[in-house]
């Protein structure tokens, strides 16, 4: 894709201002634009490309399941109503799409220097062929021009994975999914390779709402018995195998904390055998949730030894910190808060165990930055089985990417990392991100380049493999 005269689409964002540096990056990023997208983990919707409909309206596919958009707006005063989220078992009739979208555009000002403007008016711009900046005075006609585009077969999901370039892209499902839209996409013929990943968190976190009804469906599933440690066990690996039939690579483990244990069989079942006790008394200590979370992280890394899935680890999220909103809303409502997140004590259970198998990859994301050079570059510069993920979630940003690349480079170096991936419920957003991913990894570049500590042809492949290669190679893909 070209860029047009857009003032918000310069040809040279996110380079380097000084002219030498930035007419390096832009060398090597005119290399590795168009490489197809390895989209690895992430949580858009696989429905979509199952039964490939078209989306219904620009509020509802931009706006309402954006978590950045909906806490931005919320923090200055728009009610998340008036943004189409729908309040828990309360009668409310919800404003129409158009409406939605004027209270957005009216606000769109808000966004202003921080990564939700740079996708979204990547978005309207490339995608959607909007002329300048979305206001309230161009907002209506700006709704129907993107109405009318959602209207026809080159705006369908599967046209656009393609034409976003898009060569593998990752759902993320529990286990107790039937990956009946998985089953749809294969079925369909359609050659879009679109895979999910293991997402165990409701059978494995004892403190998640219906954990023992979680446990029984898992067992049905399974055909074990999910109540003793060794049918629980057995049923994890049964429904890994499940979603590894259809195309998994990757497991995800969104933890509160980064900790995990290496308990005897003995200890590991007499902890299960009082979790379940427990929790259906009412009765589960705080204690006992974070041990047992802990030690299902190093029985999710055996089991990778076992069967080859990546394991991912997503710590550090105090979730639906607003209790009021999440009552009233729900969950991922934008009320989750980074915390800080200890890794060399929380992580060396496991990495005793299991850091030095190579036939094993973990790869740890973080929401604490503080942790990068004092820890987890440390870390993944030394076990062959660590890999660092990228900047995620509230970090996914030029600021947070360019600031991973300088605390982890000079000790982990650039492959000890994976690349970029997009982690986004937001489908339109993936290619912005790629993007911005790309561009921010040459700009990094071109400064060593033009510090002569890295010769050019060197650095272009590096570009290659961060947006490319290591991706595919650390999600075995």
């Amino acid at each position: 894709m070209t860029d047009p005269a857009h003032p918000a689409l310069h040809p040279d964002r996110l380079f380097p201002a000084e002219p030498t540096t930035r007419a390096i990056a832009r060398r090597l990023y005119a290399e590795v634009r168009a490489l197809p997208i390895i989209s690895p983990h992430g949580h858009t919707d696989p429905r979509w490309f199952a039964a490939n409909e078209p989306f219904s309206d620009p509020a509802a596919l931009l706006l309402t399941p954006d978590h950045y958009v909906i806490r931005m707006l919320y923090s200055q005063g728009v009610p998340l109503e008036a943004l189409g989220v729908e309040p828990n078992g309360e009668r409310h009739t919800p404003p129409a799409p158009e409406t939605i979208w004027r209270t957005f555009a009216a606000h769109y000002h808000l966004f202003r220097g921080t990564p939700t403007r740079l996708w979204l008016d990547w978005v309207l711009t490339e995608v959607f062929g909007v002329d300048g900046p979305l206001t309230s005075a161009n907002a209506a006609q700006t709704y129907e021009r993107i109405c009318e585009q959602l209207a026809t077969p080159a705006f369908r999901p599967r046209a656009l994975f393609e034409r976003f370039g898009i060569e593998v892209l990752a759902t993320t499902e529990s286990p107790l999914d039937s990956l009946e839209h998985h089953a749809a996409i294969r079925a369909s013929g359609w050659p879009g390779r679109v895979i999910s990943a293991y997402r165990p968190d409701p059978v494995v976190d004892p403190e998640t709402p219906g954990f023992i009804a979680h446990l029984e469906r898992l067992g049905a599933l399974a055909g074990t018995d999910p109540f003793s440690w060794r049918g629980y066990l057995a049923a994890h690996r049964a429904r890994r195998a499940f979603f590894a039939s259809f195309g998994a690579t990757s497991t995800d483990h969104g933890h509160p904390t980064a900790r995990t244990a290496d308990l005897g069989e003995r200890d590991a079942e007499a902890l299960f055998e009082r979790v379940v006790r427990t929790v259906r008394s009412g009765e589960l200590s705080g204690a006992d949730a974070e041990t047992f979370r802990a030690q299902m992280l190093t029985e999710m890394a055996r089991m990778s030894l076992e069967d080859g899935l990546v394991m991912q680890i997503h710590p550090g999220a105090w979730r639906n910190h607003n209790t009021p909103l999440y009552r009233r809303f729900g969950a991922n409502m934008g009320a989750d808060i980074p915390m800080p997140t200890d890794y060399v004590a929380a992580l060396h259970p496991l990495l005793n165990r299991f850091g030095n198998e190579r036939a094993l990859t973990i790869i740890v994301f973080t929401l604490d930055e503080s942790s990068y050079s004092r820890e987890l570059a440390p870390l993944a510069g030394h076990y062959p089985a660590l890999r660092l993920g990228p900047a995620w979630w509230f970090h996914d940003s030029p600021e947070g990417l360019l600031r991973f690349r300088q605390q982890t480079t000079e000790t982990a170096g650039f492959y000890n990392t994976v690349g970029f991936n997009d982690d986004t419920r937001a489908f339109f957003s993936i290619p912005a991100r790629h993007d911005a991913a790309r561009r921010i990894d040459c700009a990094f570049l071109a400064r060593l380049v033009a510090e002569h500590r890295l010769p050019e042809n060197e650095a272009l492949h590096v570009a290659h493999d961060l947006a490319y290669r290591l991706p595919k190679q650390a999600y075995r893909l």
